[in-house]
């Protein structure tokens, strides 16, 4: 009889604690959302920031560091997609040689891309203590770097003769990564410049 008068005890304890914790994690992921939704007003893609950045809510907390790192981890893991599509296309048979040439031109400026943006994600993780504006310097160029690379991909398909599908689709991606890449700089502009 003790085990059962312990037991109904004990479970409304432990409701009441768990709906307090859930009560505390929606306001903290409400909070870490409005931070969010703050910070990208000051982007060029405000939206996409924001759609971009959520699913990092738990991790990005109210935490302008961990912002600046998700947002530059969604530019590299964007931009390493895209290199991978590119690369695929260079496979292809049947592409028109001035198609070919300007894949192949793509391709080079978007492994420029990550390799810049995977450096500046490096760079901004050691950014502390009396060098972090030196870091934070190499990581503003290196990421205003990447953006010149994605949109000098877009460039090299300029002219009627590449219209078509295959220069729609890397378009369409190349844009979203220059995009996700500019929300970033904007972010680590804002970060580096409250140090």
């Amino acid at each position: 009889m003790a085990k059962v008068t312990l037991l109904s005890l004990l479970i409304p304890i432990l409701y009441i604690l768990d709906t307090a914790r859930s009560a505390a994690t929606a306001r903290s992921t409400a909070a870490s959302s409005n931070f969010i939704k703050a910070s990208c007003r000051t982007t060029t893609y405000p939206v996409l920031c924001v759609e971009s950045l959520s699913a990092y809510a738990p991790s990005i907390q109210q935490n302008p560091r961990q912002l600046t790192e998700a947002a530059l981890s969604v530019s590299v893991a964007r931009a390493q997609a895209t290199r991978t599509f590119v690369y695929k296309l260079t496979k292809f048979k049947g592409v028109k040689p001035r198609e070919r040439e300007a894949i192949n031109d793509c391709l080079e400026e978007i492994d420029d891309t990550v390799d810049r943006l995977s450096k500046s994600f490096k760079e901004l993780k050691s950014a502390k203590g009396k060098d972090f504006q030196w870091h934070m310097s190499n990581v503003e160029t290196w990421v205003s770097a990447a953006l010149t690379d994605e949109n000098t991909c877009v460039d090299g398909f300029a002219g009627k003769a590449l219209d078509g599908k295959l220069k729609a689709s890397i378009k369409a991606r190349i844009v979203n990564v220059a995009q996700v890449t500019s929300n970033a700089l904007s972010l680590i502009n804002k970060f580096a410049s409250k140090h």
